[in-house]
């Protein structure tokens, strides 16, 4: 079986959480903001629960709000998996392991801690908090929590990675020989700048950054040329494609077409694996299929799948 590390790999949540993030899409059908979200992936976390995402419209619109979430939970339940069913289903897609993270430290803990063998940990940096209390709290997570990685989440603090709050964060990735995951393509929250996430502020940062390895998580659409552009130009930027279906990366007109072609040449020593399941919403065997059948060299998905992972990590 094909081995894979999974940079971008999603833990189930909880039936209470499932719910109260159903919850937040489903009832703020008029609103902006993070609330977008709900025209891009609401359909697929709808279908998943058994369900059309209309469905859970009306079902909301007849309940209370309390009644509403006891039902969410009631569906959210049907596919919670036990943790020794995730552990299988990490297996059966070939996962040797895969990287969590969320803003809170503390919850990555807990995430790793119910399939420690397969899940490490990526701390994310808080920008609006004291330089040093930052540094310290990542810092921790690396040394003494065993975390392999560091997280520049634009997606989430509306900043992009270039902003100076950041850089002490690239310093101690550099001096720590970790990885800095940078969020990186169009922000679908309408209350953040559409280019948070632009894959030009990448260039600054490893021109000012040169010895750090940089991961550009989520592919870079729209502007997919412009990070082949960035990577070709600086060997320590790697790339994702997390939270994108692989099977249409190849699709002519996806604005993936690109990246295909240099993945399977020029930069096929610069591409990593991440699923983004919890965005997709579909199996991880699926999505592993998904990137086996894209029409790439057998090598070549090799590397994307296990081996440059094993190079980002210092693993191989």
């Amino acid at each position: 079986m094909q081995k894979v590390i999974d940079v971008r790999l999603d833990a189930p949540l909880t039936a209470d959480e499932l719910a109260e993030n159903m919850s937040f899409f489903v009832m703020n059908g008029e609103g902006d903001g993070l609330a977008n979200y709900r025209h891009i992936f609401g359909d697929l976390w709808a279908n998943a629960l058994g369900c059309s995402f209309e469905d859970l419209e009306k079902k909301g619109a007849e309940l209370s709000a309390g009644e509403f979430k006891t039902y969410l939970v009631g569906l959210a339940d049907k596919i919670t998996p036990t943790d020794s069913q995730y552990k299988a289903q990490l297996d059966k897609a070939g996962i040797v392991w895969g990287l969590l993270d969320d803003v809170e430290i503390d919850k990555t803990h807990e995430r790793i801690a119910r399939v420690p063998e397969k899940q490490k940990g990526t701390a994310v940096f808080n920008p609006f908090i004291d330089a040093n209390k930052a540094l310290d709290e990542v810092e921790k997570a690396i040394k003494s929590s065993g975390f392999v990685a560091l997280h520049v989440n634009s997606f989430k603090s509306g900043i992009p990675a270039t902003d100076p709050r950041y850089y002490p964060c690239y310093a101690l990735a550099t001096s720590l020989d970790v990885p800095v995951f940078c969020y990186t393509a169009m922000s679908y929250n309408t209350e953040l700048p559409m280019e948070v996430g632009h894959p030009r502020n990448l260039d600054k940062v490893a021109r000012d950054f040169p010895k750090v390895k940089i991961v550009a998580t989520c592919g870079g659409w729209p502007w997919v040329p412009e990070l082949v552009g960035v990577a070709r130009r600086h060997r320590n930027i790697y790339i994702d494609t997390s939270s994108h279906r692989p099977k249409y990366l190849s699709v002519p007109g996806s604005g993936f077409e690109m990246l295909i072609q240099f993945a399977n040449t020029l930069l096929q020593d610069q591409i990593v694996f991440g699923s983004g399941v919890g965005e997709l919403a579909l199996p991880l065997t699926q999505i592993v299929d998904e990137v086996k059948g894209l029409p790439l060299k057998d090598k070549v998905k090799e590397k994307w799948l296990y081996d440059n992972a094993q190079q980002l990590f210092n693993l191989g």
